[in-house]
């Protein structure tokens, strides 16, 4: 949609200079509510922001010269540009301004700025991205923005290839690194290395070189540019394997030490380990004699480990894991993509009379059920009530929702994530009326929201609704079934599509050990509240941008929902600037939860699950 002049001066005004106060306004409010130590050094904040800040001028010189435009998405140059800043980095403007965000963070020594500002800025780029920009340019160009892997070719790799290598898979290394080592939190491991002897000294060296050795001869494990990209995506999975596993290990196993030893080097699994593992299989691709060479190295390492660690084993076990997990990506998401599809096509129903019971109901009251029994050993029994009636009013306006969004004589009974949103903070806001705390409420539906949000996308899959469009035959799953919303209101029967649901699903387990981590941690219920509301609604932003419903509503460019999910990151950053000092308490299980959070999952599963076909009354049919 093109804009007056008045339209871009609006435009520019609210990203050169409101968004940049609201994040500084939001950093200030949240400085209680983050209780990491800060990083205060005026001469690398300063770095850092002249380096951003020439980023970001130097891509909008780019647009200004090379593009004829401006950097507006409402009002998007002419011309594609692939010169100048944008010929080395995809996106120069927002890595500039993340790069600034965080130099802007470390000078005046702000906690929050650093670990909850400057990420959540870098997440809503990548979803503006993932979410908007990519799909546009390949609408109006037929191609997207430059890419940082090096191309899947046989062609050599190049000096500037190998640097770019270095830089994609060891920045995000050592930045995990560093936030394990802020975080702290809980390991499987308990570590103690040794500070004397010869012996002990030669190990120690043999350990640290699976550091170096990433750095020094990573970037040399292939020879070609399709070798490189495939190491640099396993280093980038394996990390996502080993981040995960420090998120997760600290549920299963309360009672574990966080990090000793030499820091944050020595914890669960062992990095120098993976890294090892790594190298061995880049320059595995060379020749023999350097697959040899390097594997038996990468023993070493992981012998030094078992040396130097009291329970190295597991370290070893888990760096083992990582590796493989990301070495069977491929076989994993084919795995993943043939249960989804099974999944799709599995409708059944039983009819007893004039009532349906359709099998995808039990996703959804089994997500709701275990939602609630965690939320009440959450919040602990004396707010059963309370979690209770917010349930139920997030169910009521999931389907008031719907019915104005989405309701149609096909469809008499829909339902809308962001009604159920709606409903629930509705909800938790009678929580006094029960004599619990409001905030108490919307954070434990928030920990566990991902959850059962999770189970839901599986009932999603078996109906059709949430649905992709056409996408290419490795990625995308085929709905066969005639009662499917695909089949029975698009073209797409049989058709590969982007498995959505699937999408979500992933992405909310991710935010779900992230949420019940910060739980654990005891951190503010507001700012637990606030990166749900925050991260839910950067995952379902990018999300729609994949989705295909012929129903959805576009706005000014974006999906209605694209809309909501905006909304609902703003409002997460109201929410956690809240922060009051109103802690997560620890948990409180107890038997007694079970009866309540079964009474909700029936009522979930009836809802969804249950109809009247021969019905044409509002609300009666699901399908």
């Amino acid at each position: 949609m093109a804009l007056t002049t008045r339209g871009k001066i609006l435009y520019g005004i609210a990203f050169l200079l409101l968004v940049p106060l609201a994040l500084i306004g939001w950093a200030f409010a949240t400085s209680s509510a983050v209780g990491l130590p800060a990083v205060k050094s005026a001469p690398l904040g300063l770095a850092a922001m002249l380096t951003g800040a020439l980023l970001l001028l130097a891509g909008m010189r780019d647009l200004w010269r090379f593009g004829g435009g401006l950097p507006m998405n409402a009002h998007p140059p002419a011309r594609f540009v692939d010169r100048g800043a944008y010929r080395w980095l995809p996106h120069p403007i927002y890595t500039g301004f993340c790069i600034l965000c965080l130099g802007v963070s470390i000078a005046v020594g702000s906690a929050s700025g650093l670990w909850l500002v400057s990420p959540v800025a870098m997440l809503g780029c990548t979803a503006l991205v993932l979410g908007y920009e990519q799909h546009d340019l390949r609408a109006r160009f037929g191609r997207g923005t430059q890419r940082l892997l090096p191309e899947n070719s046989h062609t050599a790799a190049s000096v500037s290839d190998r640097a770019v290598w270095l830089l994609l898979v060891l920045l995000p290394w050592f930045a995990v690194l560093w936030v394990v080592e802020f975080l702290g939190g809980h390991t499987a491991v308990r570590t103690a290395l040794p500070k004397s002897g010869l012996w002990t000294q030669g190990w120690l060296m043999v350990y640290i070189s699976g550091f170096l050795g990433l750095a020094a001869l990573g970037p040399f494990g292939g020879d070609s540019r399709g070798s490189l990209r495939r190491s640099a995506i396993r280093s980038l999975w394996a990390i996502a394997t080993a981040f995960a596993f420090f998120l997760a290990l600290p549920l299963l196993l309360p009672g574990a030490e966080t990090l000793a030893g030499a820091g944050g080097w020595n914890c669960f699994p062992a990095i120098p380990v993976v890294w090892a593992l790594l190298v061995a299989e880049g320059l595995g691709e060379r020749n023999r004699f350097l697959r040899w060479i390097s594997l038996a190295w990468a023993i070493l390492v992981a012998v030094s480990c078992l040396v130097l660690s009291r329970n190295g084993w597991l370290s070893i076990l888990g760096a083992f894991t990582c590796v493989t997990m990301a070495d069977s990506l491929p076989a994993l998401w084919r795995a993943v993509r043939a249960g989804a599809e099974s999944i799709a096509n599995s409708w059944q129903d039983w009819r007893f009379g004039p009532v349906r019971v359709i099998n995808h109901g039990v996703y959804a009251g089994v997500g709701a059920f275990l939602a609630i029994w965690i939320d009440i050993g959450l919040a602990g029994a004396g707010n059963t009530a309370a979690i209770v009636f917010a349930a139920f009013a997030a169910v009521v306006g999931a389907a008031l929702w719907a019915q104005f969004v989405e309701g149609s004589p096909q469809l008499l009974r829909p339902y809308g994530f962001y009604g159920g949103l709606l409903g629930g903070t509705l909800g938790a806001l009678a929580a006094p009326l029960f004599h619990t705390s409001i905030w108490l409420v919307l954070g434990v539906f928030s920990a566990t929201g991902a959850l059962g949000q999770a189970a839901g996308r599986l009932r999603c899959l078996v109906q059709g609704c949430c649905h992709g469009r056409p996408a290419p035959e490795v990625i995308g799953i085929r709905y066969r079934h005639p009662n499917s919303r695909v089949c029975r209101f698009t073209a797409w029967t049989g058709v590969p599509i982007h498995p959505t649901p699937v999408y979500s699903i992933l992405w909310n387990c991710v935010l779900t050990l992230v949420l019940i981590r910060l739980w654990s941690l005891h951190a503010s219920l507001q700012l637990i509240a606030g990166l749900y509301f925050i991260l839910t609604g950067l995952g379902r932003f990018v999300e729609e941008a994949w989705r295909g419903e012929p129903q959805t509503k576009v706005v000014a460019g974006l999906r209605i929902y694209q809309w909501a999910a905006v909304v609902s990151v703003l409002l997460g950053m109201l929410f956690s600037s809240f922060a009051d000092g109103e802690l997560a308490p620890g948990p409180s299980w107890s038997w007694g939860a079970l009866l309540p959070a079964a009474a909700v999952g029936f009522v979930v599963f009836c809802a969804m699950g249950v109809d009247f076909p021969e019905s044409n009354r509002r609300f009666s049919r699901l399908a």
